[in-house]
């Protein structure tokens, strides 16, 4: 949530982080702020509402200095209001914060009784005003940040600066994102690569508790506590074109279409098709490890649970292995039962989002061992685990997660292939026919979205309604639950995903003729039942779209609509019913004229709790 930039270095510094801040708009906003120094005075403008605003101010209030800091805003402590964006200042200090304070009311307390007076409701305002006391105090400002830094309790990724010390800036992170951008003689921050790699690729990955104190052209790190590091730099391959919309009307009907591409990337260099298993570079479990596994734990949030539901069904049928799958909100607060004997599976395209990496921990805190699923290279998640497959989707900004999705669910079946060739439950032969299937996948994906006009038009029929229910069973009930969220997510229409046979169990009563019923109908075992759920919704006059394979003329008959996708086989049909799914929420969201990529309220990346 959130986004910050810095800079520090030669050039005008507003323009790069008014860039940067834009770059950053698909992680989720509602104001925000930039200050640079001129002539050693720091000089703030803030907006609430979008970039476009702040940017209108900076014209008539023009920021110049070569040093700066910039903030996009999503509430927590505080309405979305000009007096609580970032950035905030008390006395000579200057910071933007992401994240959450979790001791910031005791602190506010405590300052407020040695005569401090705050202007906002934030949290953050606390950590500017903790500096400034203790600047105060000692007027050194690196220590000041020490200091108050150590005090506070909770989640942060800051960007501080102090007139008194006008070329200095200060950045550490604790739970909470932040990269830093090497250039020559110049130094770039924020909490995501793509707002800074149009200036460079060579980057360094903050670690929580660590500090980067960049002054006069050269950038120190350290521990928060004071001790030096040497820390290393990463080069990212990325272009900075794959972060634009290449010429669709927004990322996610962009990201929709890479699909294809994306699974191939996915797959490309892991599949070692004579021997019928995969290579995972990065997964770094053996075959001793595999076989000393008793249970799989999968954790994650939003899109990504829905992912590991499907791979829970994957692992249970091909590898034999018991799987729960657990909201990572939900995990630590209770008390999990895991050992050493446990693998505990992390799934989150950012691999940044909060609850996922506090699972985590605690997970490998009662000995289990783990592994990631994950998009974004050297992020907190993908570090910390014991192994990591990456998805190389590429960035996604549209905030509805379409192709990090379906990477997700081909990650999992890569894994479910080296799992069962490890443990002995897949053989040579079905090992090559599952990666033949595979690797079919990026042309059925090509197929289906040629869909794309007719999802479109019956976006148009459907599009006023109030209320739709989405209905799969087996390993497509979770795609039920997807596709439920996808339309919630961007057109603000209730949406309610179910098992087809829990129909009878409430969400029948509901049905009427102004209720579409979006039923997952592909021929499989499960493909009498799902027709006689169908045939329940049509005798309610319930409103019928069904997803089928291609050539079905029984449901095409039956259904009001019928979209047939391109299958092969049931383990993967999944990836390929996502796609009229994905295009039907966004058609709605276009049609209804919300903001597709940026809905209300959602962030691309959940980095608080």
């Amino acid at each position: 949530m959130c986004g910050i930039v810095g800079y520090t270095g030669r050039q005008q510094a507003s323009p790069i982080i008014l860039e940067g801040l834009k770059k950053l708009e698909y992680r989720g906003y509602d104001s925000a702020g930039i200050c640079t120094f001129t002539d050693n005075q720091a000089v703030i403008c803030r907006s609430e509402g979008k970039l476009v605003n702040l940017e209108r101010l900076m014209t008539s209030q023009p920021l110049k200095g070569e040093i700066g800091i910039g903030h996009t805003r999503w509430a927590t402590h505080g309405r979305p209001s000009e007096i609580n964006a970032h950035p905030h200042q008390a006395g000579s200090i200057i910071v933007v914060h992401n994240g959450i304070i979790e001791n910031y009311l005791q602190l506010k307390e405590q300052l407020r009784q040695k005569g401090r007076e705050f202007k906002s409701e934030t949290d953050t305002e606390v950590i500017s005003h903790l500096v400034d006391l203790r600047f105060s105090e000692t007027g050194d400002f690196e220590q000041s940040v020490r200091r108050a830094l150590q005090e506070l309790r909770g989640a942060y990724a800051v960007c501080i600066l102090c007139e008194q010390e006008p070329d200095t800036l200060i950045a550490a992170k604790q739970g909470s994102p932040m990269v830093v951008g090497l250039g020559e003689g110049e130094y770039f921050i924020a909490s995501d690569i793509p707002a800074i790699l149009a200036h460079t690729r060579n980057m360094v990955f903050m670690e929580d508790g660590e500090m980067a104190v960049f002054r006069s052209g050269e950038a120190r790190f350290s521990t928060v506590a004071g001790e030096p590091l040497d820390k290393k730099s990463r080069r990212i391959d990325w272009s900075p074109l794959m972060a634009e919309k290449g010429g669709y009307k927004h990322f996610m009907l962009k990201e929709i279409f890479e699909q294809p591409r994306a699974v191939r990337d996915t797959i490309a260099g892991r599949l070692v098709e004579e021997e019928g298993t995969v290579y995972l570079e990065d997964l770094k479990l053996s075959d001793e490890e595999f076989a000393a596994i008793r249970r799989i734990i999968i954790i994650a949030c939003g899109t990504s649970w829905h992912a590991a539901l499907v791979g829970k069904f994957l692992i249970e049928e091909h590898c034999r292995l018991p799987v729960e799958v657990d909201i990572a909100s939900e995990f630590r607060y209770r008390n999990p039962v895991v050992d050493d004997t446990t693998l505990i599976m992390l799934i989150s395209q950012s691999g940044e989002t909060a609850d996922t990496l506090a699972a985590m921990r605690e997970a490998k805190a009662r000995g289990a061992r783990n592994v990631a699923i994950c998009n974004v290279v050297d992020s907190s998640i993908a570090r910390e685990a014991d192994g990591v497959i990456y998805t190389h989707a590429g960035p996604e900004i549209g905030v509805a997660s379409t192709k990090a999705f379906v990477t997700q669910l081909v990650a999992l079946y890569l894994f479910v292939i080296r799992l069962g060739r490890g443990i002995g439950r897949i053989d040579r032969e079905k090992g090559r026919g599952m990666i033949a299937s595979l690797v079919k996948v990026p042309g059925l994906l090509e197929k289906a979205l040629e869909l794309n006009g007719q999802v479109e038009k019956v976006a148009r029929t459907y599009m006023n309604a109030r209320d739709f229910l989405y209905l799969g069973r087996g390993i497509n009930y979770p795609i039920a639950l997807e596709g439920a969220l996808k339309l919630k997510e961007i057109s603000y229409i209730h949406a309610e995903g179910y098992p087809a046979g829990e129909m009878k169990h409430g969400p029948i009563a509901l049905i009427d003729e102004q209720m579409p019923v979006v039923i997952l109908a592909p021929r499989n075992p499960h493909y009498e039942k799902v027709v006689s759920n169908m045939e329940e919704v049509i005798a309610r006059s319930g409103r019928v779209i069904a997803v089928s394979s291609e050539g079905d003329n029984e449901i095409a008959a039956k259904a009001e609509v019928a979209l047939q996708v391109p299958l092969d086989g049931e383990d993967l049909a999944p990836i390929i019913l996502s796609v009229p799914l994905q295009l039907l929420a966004y058609h709605v969201a276009v049609l209804k004229g919300t903001d597709v990529d940026q809905p209300r309220n959602l962030a691309k990346s959940v980095t608080v709790e």
